[in-house]
């Protein structure tokens, strides 16, 4: 395969970077035994010096009748010496010449290896080039695959270290989104790599603007008479709330597909007209609420209709502008239910659903056109023994992990396609089954805590994410009518 041909080329230039870093090796040996006889052919003329000196003391010491043979004796000696010091002068010399035609070879070896190591590097940046272009046009294909069969898009969104995180081990790094591959992700589990694949990954640098980026094609087929939903899931402190919602100088995804659906709005305003009507909803404790109502605590119950699940009664507000959604937002964000736990200082106890519904009409054709955008913020799952939840906070965690636990029901018996859905097991899957029976274009983003602590829900929540890429709903269809027909 093309992939293996490129893995060979790897191995066949690291070969070569080896056989010379063994070259280079050869010549500091050789090297290091010339600088080992310069110091022994020293240490001997040194020696020999010194067994001169002490003959010359002791015929120096003689009688008068032997000084003519003791001055001949030390002439020889200093000649031995100048024999001697010309000879370390010649070794010196060879030393010399040696090391400078060893540096030299060693320059060249050392040119030669980064040469080399250059070579191989560049080599290295087009496979890698080439493996990002084959990785696109996979991207491109799978994404027009997952249009036809409906499945559900899922996105993966690594948090950033808090404080909740703490300190030492356990607040260690073990997710890492592969660099190479932007639909990869690996957690550290049990003191190995596991690999997670999903349709995007964003790690804990990303930003708001470049996940909304990726949903905003999904935002916009809103536009043209689809039903969409996008929702977050994920343990509880995960981020999900601030994808979603986000901050007022920061805003998430349910303020800007707003301002997306107002921009396309005004740019086709010659040719069509719109309206956007916004209603805000929680699923508190198995309760449906209308958090724009003044009587937001009163619970609502959920009908079929022949426009899919709905819920009578519930506040309709149109929308035109970002003052009229900010004001909105601020009404449904007071009156959502939050609490404080060990995990999370402001954890979300319900299920908040933003629901969106544009109809729009074109000028001249009299053609309607119907769209849906859910954006759902989903109640974090969480394990009782780590948030500390007790009394109403305990109740509350008990109808959350059940509504998740119903999702995951529902995800399961779409996947293996069985007979019957079981939907009306919590009012939250009973309230999405439009957006999980088909027809609607379906996103997941499946956030995750970063850190050791938080490792057992993080693949939880990853392979929970797997299953529901799986899921194929079929390919969604507009919701036009056609007057000229």
């Amino acid at each position: 395969s093309r992939c293996q041909q490129l893995e060979d080329q790897l191995r066949e230039s690291s070969s070569r970077c080896q056989q010379l870093e063994g070259q280079l090796r050869e010549s500091s040996s050789r090297c290091q035994q010339l600088e080992g006889q310069l110091r022994e052919s020293e240490v001997k003329v040194a020696q020999a010096v010194s067994v001169a000196m002490e003959q010359g003391r002791v015929r120096a010491a003689g009688t008068t009748e032997r000084l003519a043979t003791v001055r001949t004796g030390l002439k020889q000696v200093h000649r031995s010496a100048l024999s001697v010091a010309d000879a370390i002068a010649d070794v010196r010399r060879l030393a010399e010449a040696s090391y400078h035609a060893f540096d030299k070879d060693i320059s060249a070896a050392c040119h030669e290896i980064c040469h080399q190591i250059s070579g191989v590097a560049a080599s290295n940046r087009q496979l890698v080039s080439k493996y990002r272009r084959e990785m696109q046009l996979r991207k491109k294909l799978h994404n027009e695959l997952v249009d036809l069969k409906g499945n559900i898009r899922v996105f993966c969104r690594v948090r950033p270290l808090i404080s909740e995180d703490g300190e030492g081990a356990q607040a260690d790094m073990v997710v890492q989104p592969d660099r190479d591959d932007d639909g990869v992700v690996r957690v550290l589990t049990k003191g190995t790599w596991k690999v997670f694949d999903m349709d995007k990954v964003f790690g804990p640098e990303s930003t708001q603007i470049e996940v909304f980026s990726d949903v905003k094609d999904l935002v916009m087929s809103c536009m043209d008479g689809y039903h969409v939903c996008i929702f977050a899931y994920g343990q509880t402190g995960s981020g999900k709330t601030f994808t979603m919602e986000g901050t007022e100088d920061n805003p998430g995804i349910n303020q800007r597909a707003l301002l997306e659906l107002f921009r396309i709005t005004e740019e086709r305003r010659d040719d069509w007209e719109y309206s956007v009507v916004v209603s805000v909803l929680e699923i508190y404790n198995e309760m449906v609420r209308d958090l724009l109502s003044l009587r937001h605590t009163e619970k609502l119950e959920i009908k079929q209709g022949p426009e899919g699940n709905h819920v009578p009664g519930v506040t309709l507000v149109q929308v035109t502008c970002l003052q009229e959604l900010n004001e909105v937002f601020a009404i449904g964000h007071e009156n959502r239910a939050t609490g404080s736990t060990k995990m999370n200082i402001q954890s979300s106890r319900s299920h908040a659903l933003l629901c969106v519904t544009v109809h729009g009409k074109c000028k001249t054709t009299g053609t309607e056109i119907f769209g849906k955008l859910n954006l759902i913020d989903l109640a974090g799952s969480e394990r009782v023994d780590k948030s500390g939840s007790d009394g109403i906070r305990l109740q509350e965690a008990k109808h959350i992990n059940k509504s998740l636990s119903a999702l995951g029901d529902v995800i399961h018996s779409l996947k293996s396609r069985s007979q019957h859905i079981p939907y009306r097991n919590s009012k939250l899957t009973y309230l999405l089954q439009d957006s999980l029976s088909g027809d609607s274009k379906t996103l997941m983003v499946v956030q995750v805590s970063p850190v050791e602590k938080n490792g057992l829900e993080t693949v939880c929540s990853l392979n929970f994410a797997q299953r529901v890429r799986a899921v194929e709903l079929g390919q969604a269809g507009r919701k036009v009518v056609d007057v000229s027909s």
